[in-house]
Protein backbone atom coordinates (compact mmCIF):
# COMPACT_ATOMS: atom_id res chain seq x y z
CA UNK A 1 0.00 0.00 0.00
CA UNK A 2 1.85 3.19 -1.00
CA UNK A 3 0.30 6.28 1.56
CA UNK A 4 1.66 9.78 0.49
CA UNK A 5 1.28 13.80 1.79
CA UNK A 6 1.53 16.87 -0.74
CA UNK A 7 1.29 20.18 0.30
CA UNK A 8 -0.03 21.11 -3.23
CA UNK A 9 -0.76 25.08 -2.69
CA UNK A 10 -3.89 25.08 -4.24
CA UNK A 11 -5.48 22.25 -6.18
CA UNK A 12 -6.65 23.93 -9.05
CA UNK A 13 -3.19 25.53 -10.23
CA UNK A 14 -1.96 22.20 -9.61
CA UNK A 15 -4.79 20.11 -10.87
CA UNK A 16 -3.12 18.79 -14.27
CA UNK A 17 0.17 17.93 -11.95
CA UNK A 18 -1.55 16.34 -9.38
CA UNK A 19 -3.78 14.32 -11.60
CA UNK A 20 -0.77 13.17 -13.98
CA UNK A 21 1.35 12.33 -10.70
CA UNK A 22 -1.38 10.12 -9.26
CA UNK A 23 -1.29 8.15 -12.44
CA UNK A 24 2.12 8.18 -12.69
CA UNK A 25 3.17 7.36 -8.81
CA UNK A 26 1.03 4.54 -8.19
CA UNK A 27 -0.75 6.22 -5.00
CA UNK A 28 -3.69 4.39 -2.86
CA UNK A 29 -4.09 7.13 -0.66
CA UNK A 30 -3.12 10.88 -0.70
CA UNK A 31 -3.54 13.80 2.13
CA UNK A 32 -3.61 16.77 0.61
CA UNK A 33 -2.63 20.35 2.33
CA UNK A 34 -3.42 23.72 0.80
CA UNK A 35 -6.64 23.07 -1.67
CA UNK A 36 -7.57 26.79 -1.56
CA UNK A 37 -11.11 26.43 -2.93
CA UNK A 38 -14.44 25.83 -1.95
CA UNK A 39 -15.72 22.67 -1.39
CA UNK A 40 -18.10 22.48 -3.88
CA UNK A 41 -15.37 23.73 -6.39
CA UNK A 42 -13.08 20.63 -5.55
CA UNK A 43 -12.32 18.32 -8.32
CA UNK A 44 -14.62 15.30 -7.05
CA UNK A 45 -15.06 14.02 -10.97
CA UNK A 46 -11.75 14.38 -12.65
CA UNK A 47 -10.48 12.25 -9.41
CA UNK A 48 -13.38 9.98 -9.31
CA UNK A 49 -12.17 9.38 -13.29
CA UNK A 50 -8.81 8.09 -11.63
CA UNK A 51 -10.78 5.61 -9.37
CA UNK A 52 -9.89 8.12 -5.88
CA UNK A 53 -12.96 9.08 -3.88
CA UNK A 54 -12.27 12.47 -1.85
CA UNK A 55 -12.97 13.47 1.36
CA UNK A 56 -12.82 17.34 1.99
CA UNK A 57 -12.41 19.44 4.34
CA UNK A 58 -12.21 23.27 2.52
CA UNK A 59 -13.77 26.52 2.31
CA UNK A 60 -11.99 28.47 -0.46
CA UNK A 61 -9.70 30.50 1.47
CA UNK A 62 -6.29 29.52 2.01
CA UNK A 63 -6.61 26.46 3.60
CA UNK A 64 -8.77 23.59 2.77
CA UNK A 65 -7.20 19.98 3.42
CA UNK A 66 -8.21 16.54 1.71
CA UNK A 67 -7.68 12.47 1.75
CA UNK A 68 -7.66 10.73 -1.62
CA UNK A 69 -8.45 7.22 -1.51
CA UNK A 70 -8.70 4.27 -4.27
CA UNK A 71 -9.13 1.40 -1.58
CA UNK A 72 -12.07 3.36 0.05
CA UNK A 73 -13.44 6.30 2.75
CA UNK A 74 -14.79 5.71 5.85
CA UNK A 75 -15.57 7.34 9.18
CA UNK A 76 -14.59 10.56 7.70
CA UNK A 77 -13.78 13.50 10.45
CA UNK A 78 -13.35 17.00 9.36
CA UNK A 79 -11.79 19.13 11.79
CA UNK A 80 -10.49 18.83 15.53
CA UNK A 81 -12.30 18.28 18.60
CA UNK A 82 -11.41 21.08 20.39
CA UNK A 83 -10.19 23.39 17.59
CA UNK A 84 -8.88 26.83 19.42
CA UNK A 85 -9.59 28.91 16.64
CA UNK A 86 -8.06 31.72 15.15
CA UNK A 87 -9.61 35.25 15.19
CA UNK A 88 -13.02 33.46 16.22
CA UNK A 89 -12.80 31.34 12.72
CA UNK A 90 -12.54 27.65 12.92
CA UNK A 91 -10.32 27.10 9.76
CA UNK A 92 -10.64 23.87 7.60
CA UNK A 93 -6.86 22.26 8.94
CA UNK A 94 -7.51 18.61 9.89
CA UNK A 95 -9.13 16.01 7.92
CA UNK A 96 -9.14 12.01 9.19
CA UNK A 97 -10.52 9.10 7.76
CA UNK A 98 -9.82 5.02 7.57
CA UNK A 99 -9.11 4.17 3.96
CA UNK A 100 -8.63 0.21 3.76
CA UNK A 101 -6.66 -1.29 6.85
CA UNK A 102 -4.94 2.52 7.40
CA UNK A 103 -6.71 5.69 9.48
CA UNK A 104 -5.02 8.48 8.52
CA UNK A 105 -4.96 12.42 9.28
CA UNK A 106 -4.27 15.13 6.95
CA UNK A 107 -3.05 18.07 8.92
CA UNK A 108 -1.67 21.61 7.28
CA UNK A 109 -0.84 23.05 11.04
CA UNK A 110 -0.78 26.82 11.78
CA UNK A 111 2.21 28.83 9.96
CA UNK A 112 2.65 31.06 13.00
CA UNK A 113 3.85 34.16 11.04
CA UNK A 114 6.15 35.60 13.60
CA UNK A 115 6.54 34.17 17.71
CA UNK A 116 5.78 37.27 18.87
CA UNK A 117 1.98 37.41 16.35
CA UNK A 118 -1.00 36.08 17.75
CA UNK A 119 -0.66 33.67 14.82
CA UNK A 120 2.04 31.70 16.87
CA UNK A 121 0.31 31.32 20.29
CA UNK A 122 -2.72 29.64 18.04
CA UNK A 123 -0.32 27.51 16.52
CA UNK A 124 0.99 26.20 19.52
CA UNK A 125 -2.52 25.32 20.70
CA UNK A 126 -3.66 24.14 17.89
CA UNK A 127 -1.21 20.94 18.19
CA UNK A 128 -2.26 20.74 21.91
CA UNK A 129 -6.03 20.37 19.78
CA UNK A 130 -3.86 17.72 17.47
CA UNK A 131 -2.64 15.73 20.20
CA UNK A 132 -6.05 15.16 21.99
CA UNK A 133 -6.94 14.28 18.71
CA UNK A 134 -5.03 11.60 17.91
CA UNK A 135 -4.41 10.02 21.48
CA UNK A 136 -6.81 7.28 21.13
CA UNK A 137 -5.81 6.01 17.85
CA UNK A 138 -1.86 6.26 17.95
CA UNK A 139 -1.99 4.05 20.89
CA UNK A 140 -4.23 1.34 18.86
CA UNK A 141 -3.78 -1.49 17.17
CA UNK A 142 -4.32 -0.04 13.51
CA UNK A 143 -1.99 1.23 11.70
CA UNK A 144 -2.22 5.30 12.40
CA UNK A 145 -0.45 8.20 10.76
CA UNK A 146 -0.80 11.81 11.22
CA UNK A 147 0.43 13.45 7.56
CA UNK A 148 0.81 16.55 6.17
CA UNK A 149 2.94 20.10 6.27
CA UNK A 150 3.47 20.62 10.54
CA UNK A 151 4.99 23.99 9.52
CA UNK A 152 7.93 23.09 12.03
CA UNK A 153 11.29 21.19 11.13
CA UNK A 154 12.14 18.82 13.62
CA UNK A 155 15.46 19.65 14.47
CA UNK A 156 18.65 21.49 12.85
CA UNK A 157 19.18 19.17 10.53
CA UNK A 158 16.32 19.81 8.59
CA UNK A 159 16.75 23.14 7.70
CA UNK A 160 19.51 24.09 5.38
CA UNK A 161 21.38 26.74 7.64
CA UNK A 162 19.38 27.17 10.86
CA UNK A 163 21.19 30.29 11.70
CA UNK A 164 19.29 31.39 8.97
CA UNK A 165 16.21 31.28 10.75
CA UNK A 166 17.36 32.69 14.04
CA UNK A 167 14.35 34.35 15.63
CA UNK A 168 12.19 33.04 13.41
CA UNK A 169 9.00 30.62 13.46
CA UNK A 170 9.46 26.83 12.26
CA UNK A 171 12.07 26.05 14.34
CA UNK A 172 11.61 27.77 17.69
CA UNK A 173 12.04 25.33 21.34
CA UNK A 174 8.31 25.77 21.84
CA UNK A 175 7.51 24.46 18.11
CA UNK A 176 9.85 21.50 18.44
CA UNK A 177 8.15 20.69 21.77
CA UNK A 178 4.68 20.33 20.64
CA UNK A 179 6.08 17.81 17.67
CA UNK A 180 7.69 16.15 20.69
CA UNK A 181 4.78 16.00 22.98
CA UNK A 182 2.79 14.81 19.79
CA UNK A 183 5.43 11.87 19.62
CA UNK A 184 4.67 11.05 22.95
CA UNK A 185 1.28 10.41 22.26
CA UNK A 186 2.65 7.40 20.70
CA UNK A 187 3.61 8.69 17.21
CA UNK A 188 7.10 8.05 15.67
CA UNK A 189 8.70 10.26 12.77
CA UNK A 190 9.00 8.37 9.66
CA UNK A 191 12.21 10.30 7.92
CA UNK A 192 11.85 9.21 4.29
CA UNK A 193 15.24 9.26 1.90
CA UNK A 194 16.08 11.89 0.11
CA UNK A 195 16.35 11.02 -3.67
CA UNK A 196 18.85 13.95 -4.28
CA UNK A 197 21.24 15.16 -2.03
CA UNK A 198 22.04 14.36 1.69
CA UNK A 199 18.38 15.60 3.69
CA UNK A 200 15.03 14.83 2.79
CA UNK A 201 14.06 18.32 2.34
CA UNK A 202 9.96 19.02 1.29
CA UNK A 203 9.76 22.47 0.86
CA UNK A 204 11.76 24.96 -0.94
CA UNK A 205 10.67 28.56 -1.25
CA UNK A 206 9.96 30.00 -4.79
CA UNK A 207 12.13 32.89 -4.09
CA UNK A 208 16.07 33.45 -3.90
CA UNK A 209 16.76 30.39 -6.37
CA UNK A 210 16.49 28.51 -3.05
CA UNK A 211 15.53 24.99 -5.00
CA UNK A 212 18.49 24.70 -7.26
CA UNK A 213 20.51 25.82 -4.62
CA UNK A 214 18.69 23.02 -2.39
CA UNK A 215 17.85 25.46 0.77
CA UNK A 216 15.38 23.59 2.28
CA UNK A 217 13.18 22.35 5.18
CA UNK A 218 11.60 19.14 5.88
CA UNK A 219 8.41 20.48 7.46
CA UNK A 220 5.52 17.80 5.62
CA UNK A 221 6.10 15.00 8.34
CA UNK A 222 4.31 11.42 8.91
CA UNK A 223 3.66 10.76 12.36
CA UNK A 224 2.54 6.93 12.12
CA UNK A 225 1.81 4.63 15.40
CA UNK A 226 3.93 2.06 15.90
CA UNK A 227 1.71 -0.56 14.05
CA UNK A 228 2.44 1.90 10.47
CA UNK A 229 6.31 2.23 11.57
CA UNK A 230 6.30 -1.79 11.55
CA UNK A 231 4.91 -2.02 8.41
CA UNK A 232 6.82 0.67 6.43
CA UNK A 233 8.83 -0.77 3.88
CA UNK A 234 10.34 2.70 2.11
CA UNK A 235 9.52 6.43 2.19
CA UNK A 236 11.16 9.00 0.25
CA UNK A 237 10.65 12.60 -0.58
CA UNK A 238 9.45 12.90 -4.61
CA UNK A 239 12.00 16.10 -5.15
CA UNK A 240 10.94 15.07 -9.01
CA UNK A 241 7.60 16.78 -8.44
CA UNK A 242 9.00 20.04 -7.10
CA UNK A 243 10.86 20.50 -10.73
CA UNK A 244 9.62 22.67 -13.74
CA UNK A 245 7.17 25.24 -14.48
CA UNK A 246 3.67 25.43 -12.27
CA UNK A 247 5.29 23.23 -9.34
CA UNK A 248 4.10 23.30 -5.70
CA UNK A 249 6.72 24.57 -3.31
CA UNK A 250 6.43 21.54 -1.39
CA UNK A 251 7.60 17.94 -2.42
CA UNK A 252 5.29 15.01 -2.23
CA UNK A 253 6.65 12.59 0.80
CA UNK A 254 5.52 8.97 -0.03
CA UNK A 255 5.42 5.73 2.34
CA UNK A 256 5.20 2.25 1.17
CA UNK A 257 3.91 0.19 3.51
CA UNK A 258 3.33 -4.25 3.80
CA UNK A 259 -0.15 -3.88 4.85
Amino acid sequence: MRIATWNVNSITARLPRLLAWLESSDTDVLCLQEAKVAEEQFPFDQLRELGYESAVHATGRWNGVAVLSRVGIEDVVKGLPGDPGYDGVTEPRAISATCGPVRVWSVYVPNGREVEHPHYAYKLQWFEALKTAVYGDARGSRPFAVLGDYNVAPTDEDVYDVTAFEGSTHVTPAERAALAALREAGLDDIVPRPLKYDRPFTYWDYRQLCFPKNRGMRIDLVYGNEPFAKAVKDAYVDREERKGKGASDHAPVVVDLDV
